[in-house]
């Protein structure tokens, strides 16, 4: 897996680079992040220099698997904070896209098992 990461108005701590990546490593799972064709793109930073309450920090994400991108956004008060929703948010994605996918897979091998089924009935017959 490739992982391409760009701040905006911050500078990249490495303990922040080190949370970020352990946390794309816990996608692991859902991806096969061995494949070359795994490239992430992250951007971190604050969105603005002039809110009057405080810094508001953005995590984003473009995710590509093959031919397929997922896109994940947050901002939160605390940069930390805003790398945890940005994963929660693209590993419902993930999982949704992977179920989806699964159940096709199974409603196709229920239908051929159905039809195997069917012949045996009309050989006995």
């Amino acid at each position: 897996m490739n992982i391409n990461i760009k701040t905006t108005n911050i500078s990249l701590k490495t303990e922040t680079e080190d949370y970020l990546t352990k946390k794309l490593l816990t996608l692991k799972k859902l991806v096969d992040f061995e494949a070359d064709n795994v490239f992430a793109q992250v951007e971190l930073g604050k969105t603005t220099n002039h809110h009057k309450s405080g810094n508001i920090f953005m995590a984003e994400i473009n995710l590509r698997v093959g031919k397929t991108t997922f896109r994940a956004v947050s901002k939160k008060e605390d940069l930390h904070a805003a790398i945890d929703d940005m994963k929660d948010e693209i590993s419902r994605e993930l999982k949704s896209k992977f179920d989806k996918q699964r159940s096709m897979e199974r409603k196709g091998g229920a239908a051929i098992k159905n039809m195997v089924r069917g012949m045996r009935q009309n050989k006995r017959s």
